[in-house]
Formats: structure tokens, sequence, C-alpha cells
């Protein structure tokens, strides 16, 4: 293995990288360059970890080195040819401050090596594909010493950035062109490297592929992949829907379901599907009846033998949900559903501290409401306030008049989802 032809390759491709090019997004901030803990980014693949983490090193002018362990030439790196990696760094950039490691958690034992280095002064900055292995193994052996950023495709915010839309602008022209971009959000999702491409079911199938070959079946073991992909599509087609255990073990003809939940459980940690949980003052019913919902609408549609209709009601709740995990800026936010069989549903229940601040319904059309759909969407903010005793009440609707609904001594704030997803409320 040529170490320095590799990393040297490495280098070359980072600094060809035109910042000046490349959206700011907020998560940059998050990144403390001076900070002695790790700083740790994490999200699905393709989000734009290694380019967040970049630009923040590029544009602050530190003396850094790059390493990339996803690069198909570094397979089969031992835990004790890090030590080589480092010394060859050394000779490439010189010395330096702060070290980038991207996607380490490819390395076993990697954790240890990190360890070393932070008690060496290092300013380390990491990015990682997968949750669980990668907080695991932090909360274990760096017992505190890091910094963890979560990253999300593109928001539609940062979209609408990207293809020049106005963001601030109320004139019919730019909400119209907001509009227009939304639609197009709803069926792309936000992927970064998807604004610049044609091939777009080709590109989700590869990384489709990528998530499920190498961020679980390999990182696993599993070596019988069929469940798993059977699992992911399913899941995928039936996203923002209550999910049972049973039904997919007997569907699937697996024995047991805690191996279904094993499965679901690595499909999380690699960010391919993300948890709403049911709100309930059980903990037990909490941890066991959830949502699963797609980290990104091109997962949706754009996958190999996938026959489905636009659902656009289903992807906006979708775009909504992953919006309300991004805004939960603490360990102390959480965002829930809210589910009464036979009597009401409120889409998303928003918690600080165990303590309900908002409910939230999401709707496509509320133009001219049947009374079914009426009923449907304020009844159900309704019947969840009378439970809960939480008067912060929203629908976020697509097309609607944004305006303030009074009824039964309640009042229920209406928003289009293109204001509501940029902030201007």
């Amino acid at each position: 293995m040529d170490l320095l032809r590799i990393l040297s390759d490495q280098k070359d491709e980072l600094r060809a990288t035109d910042v000046a090019a490349l959206v700011t997004r907020a998560e940059e901030l998050e990144i403390k360059l001076d900070s002695p803990l790790a700083q740790v980014v994490i999200g699905v693949r393709r989000s734009g970890k290694s380019t967040l983490c970049q630009k923040r090193l590029l544009e602050s002018n530190v003396n850094f080195a790059y390493v990339n362990f996803d690069d198909d030439r570094l397979v089969g790196l031992k835990t004790e040819q890090l030590d080589d990696v480092l010394q060859t760094l050394y000779r490439i950039y010189g010395d330096f401050s702060h070290l980038f490691l991207d996607e380490v958690q490819n390395i076993q034992g990697w954790p240890l090596f990190v360890n070393r280095l932070l008690r060496q002064k290092l300013h380390l900055i990491i990015t990682g594909s997968n949750a669980n292995l990668l907080s695991g193994e932090l909360s274990t052996h760096l017992t505190g010493r890091y910094h963890e950023i979560r990253l999300f495709p593109f928001s539609f915010s940062e979209y609408c950035k990207i293809n020049h839309v106005e963001l601030g602008g109320f004139s019919t022209k730019a909400q119209a062109l907001r509009m227009n971009a939304l639609d197009k959000y709803l069926m792309q999702g936000g992927f970064p490297e998807l604004t610049s491409s044609d091939n777009r079911r080709e590109y989700i199938q590869s990384l489709l592929n990528a998530v499920v070959n190498k961020d679980i079946c390999r990182r696993y073991n599993i070596h019988n992949s069929n469940v798993i992909w059977q699992l992911a599509n399913v899941l995928l087609d039936r996203f923002g829907q209550e999910i049972f255990s049973n039904e997919f073990a007997d569907m699937f003809g697996v024995k047991s379901p805690h191996t279904i939940q094993k499965y679901i459980g690595h499909l999380k940690s690699a960010f391919l599907m993300l948890s709403v949980p049911k709100y309930s003052f059980k903990s037990i019913e909490r941890r066991s009846t959830e949502k699963l919902y797609a980290i990104d609408n091109a997962f949706i549609s754009d996958r190999d033998n996938v026959l489905m209709s636009d659902n656009l009601g289903w992807r906006l709740e979708n775009v909504v949900a992953l919006e309300l995990m991004r805004r939960c800026q603490t360990e102390t936010e959480a965002v829930y559903y809210l589910r009464k069989p036979k009597s009401y549903e409120v889409d998303f229940v928003m918690v600080e501290r165990m303590k309900i601040k908002q409910l939230i319904q999401v709707t496509y059309d509320f133009q001219s409401p049947s009374a079914k759909l009426y009923s449907r969407e304020i009844g159900g903010l309704l019947k969840g306030s009378a439970d809960t005793g939480c008067d912060n009440l929203l629908l976020i609707m697509m097309t609607g008049e944004a305006t303030t609904i009074e009824t039964e001594g309640k009042k229920i704030r209406t928003v289009t989802a293109a204001d509501w997803l940029i902030g201007n409320e």
C-alpha cells in the first residue's frame, strides 16, 4: 500500500476545492476549531459532511492535514498502520495543528488512535456515517472529549440558496418561485450532488447500495443481505407509517421479531431512516412504537424497481419531519407523534424536557378543505390539545391561506410549507 501516493492524491483533490462555490451551512459554526474536544460530524453518506469540514478548515487558514478512510485504496488498512498514516501526513503537510479524519469508522481500533492524538493536543475534526458505532465507541473511549454535530442533506432553505431562489421576497413572483422550488424539492430531495446531476436514479441506487452493503452488512457481518434489502425497501415505501416488527418477521420468513428490530436499528444507525416515537407517558410505549421517515425524499422513489405515485402529501410530511429534527438543537428537545386509535392523530408533537411545546399537523391542500379533511386536521389538533393541555397549535400546508383559525376556544395558526421551512412565518 503506497500511503505517500494515496494521501498525496487526496491532498491534491482537497486543495482543488472551490470554496467560493460552496453553500454556507449553519452547522459550520458548530465546528469549534480551537476546542480541545474532537469535533465529530455524523450523518448519512453524501450529505455533505466532508465538504462542510473542508470549507470550515480552508476558510479558517489553520494548518491542517487530511485523510479520507473511505478511499477504496485504503480498504484493509490495519490499526497498527495508523502510525504509518500519521507519519506520512507529516511528511506531506509538514507540521500541522489540526487533523481531519474523514469516515474514520472504517478503521477498526480508531477510537484509541483518536484518544492518543487528543492527548498530544492535536485538534481533530472527524466524520462518520454510522451513528451507533461512532457514538457508542466515542462515549466508551473518549468519555466526553468530543462534540457531536449531526448533518442532514440540504434543507429547503439550502436548496433554495444553491438554486439561487430568493428567500426573503414577498412579491407574487418571489413566492411563486419558492413554491416552484418546493415542488421540485419534494420530488428531488436535498442531496448536494444531485443539484447538478441528471442521473438521479443511478446516483441514489448507488448510494443505497453503499449504505446497505458497507455501512450495515459489512460492518455488522451480515452475510445474507436479502432480508436487509427487502426491509429497507419496504420501510422506504411505508415511510411515515407505524411499523410493527411481528408483521415484517412474518413477511420475510424471519423466525424472531428481535432480528427485525435489530435490522431496523442498523438502518437507523446508518441514517437511512429516522425514527419518530409515539408520544406516551409510558416509556415502554415510547420505545416500542414508532414511525420511520426517509432521511431524504430522493430515497422514496429514485430507487430501482419502485412503482410509486407522487404522493405529495406524504412527501411533504417527510420533509417537515426532517426539518423538525434539524431544529432540535439540544438533547432535551425531541419529536414525537400522537395517536389515539379510532379517535384522532397529530402528526408531530414537539417536546422539551418532556413538556409539550407544540402540536403540528401537515396537510397538502387546505385551500378549500372538505369536511372530512377539516375534521381530521383541525379536529386532531383540538382533541390533541384537550388531551395534552398544549394550546400552541400549528397547521402546515402546501396550499391554503395563512391565517389563524379560532374554534372551540382554541387558536390554530396556519402557515404555508414554503414559508415555514425557511422561517418566513
